[in-house]
């Protein structure tokens, strides 16, 4: 056998770990891309940051430049009554509709991943319904529902109405975590002894606890600004959002700014915390 050919030949049968790998490029849409981008933020937060940046002026009239800048209208927040009274609405329904959604959008989440039965896709499908609906849609149903059953309108028809799509964001969560979880733990467990029940409350519920919680609390930020279901839901009491809304028939004053500076501070706290705790959702994080 000539050199060349023993050459080839090693060449042929080394192993592919032992081969050079060529770097892998990444394909860069040049600088339109980040165009793009900046363009999509800016439309998404200028206004917010308007709306931020007003709750702050001296004047009552919305007028560009601002004049001068005050705490005034925080302090006028704190002591109308409407307002506190429809944030502490808005935060007891947020709350309910949020707690509801944990037990049975978790219970939903486990017979999902752990049962089989007939019209399983079928269940999911409905269960995930409400949130696809667009609002008015789940509204004008939930309204012609209670009117059935001749319920009277009031804080408790709008914790219903926000559970209905808090739910599915529960059971999304809980069911991707489920995912992740290897069935291995639970059989291991088994093997040492350990009764189910010890074994859903010191193995599995602690592995699914950060998306429990971040569901929750993304739940209770949607809850707490919803405006489309809880305007056909809602009796005598008004939610924050809806207040807020009723007020701007009279005009955008820096109070109502200053409201709905609150309710995006809210969210935005709520978004980033339920992100932060979606991310130690993967196994071992």
């Amino acid at each position: 056998m000539t050199a060349r050919s023993a050459g080839a030949l090693m060449a042929e049968t080394v192993a592919p770990a032992a081969l050079p790998l060529r770097p892998a490029t990444r394909k860069r849409g040049g600088p339109w891309l980040g165009i793009a981008s900046a363009i999509v933020y800016l439309f998404l937060y200028v206004p917010l940051f308007v709306v931020v940046l007003y709750s702050f002026s001296a004047t009552k009239v919305n007028a560009w430049p601002i004049q001068g800048y005050t705490l005034d209208w925080y302090r006028e927040l704190m002591v109308d009554d409407d307002i506190q009274e429809s944030a502490r609405l808005s935060v007891t329904v947020g709350l309910i509709a949020a707690a509801v959604a944990v037990v049975l959008g978790t219970l939903a989440a486990f017979a999902l991943d752990r049962s089989t039965f007939p019209g399983k896709p079928a269940f999911r499908f409905f269960v995930v319904m409400p949130i696809v609906l667009p609002g008015i849609v789940t509204g004008v149903a939930m309204l012609s529902f209670f009117s059935m059953l001749g319920w009277p309108l009031s804080k408790w028809t709008i914790i219903v109405g926000h559970a209905t799509f808090c739910i599915t964001l529960i059971l999304n969560n809980v069911v991707a975590r489920l995912g992740q979880l290897p069935r291995s733990l639970d059989e291991a467990s088994a093997d040492l002894g350990a009764p189910p029940g010890r074994t859903f409350w010191r193995v599995t519920f602690p592995l699914v606890r950060p998306a429990i919680l971040a569901g929750a609390i993304l739940a209770f930020t949607l809850s707490f600004d919803e405006v489309i279901v809880t305007f056909f839901l809602t009796g005598r009491d008004k939610t924050l959002p809806l207040l807020i809304w009723g007020r701007l028939r009279q005009g955008i004053s820096p109070e109502i700014n200053a409201a709905a500076t609150v309710i995006i501070v809210v969210s935005l706290a709520g978004v980033l915390l339920s992100n932060r705790l979606s991310k130690q959702t993967t196994f071992g994080g």
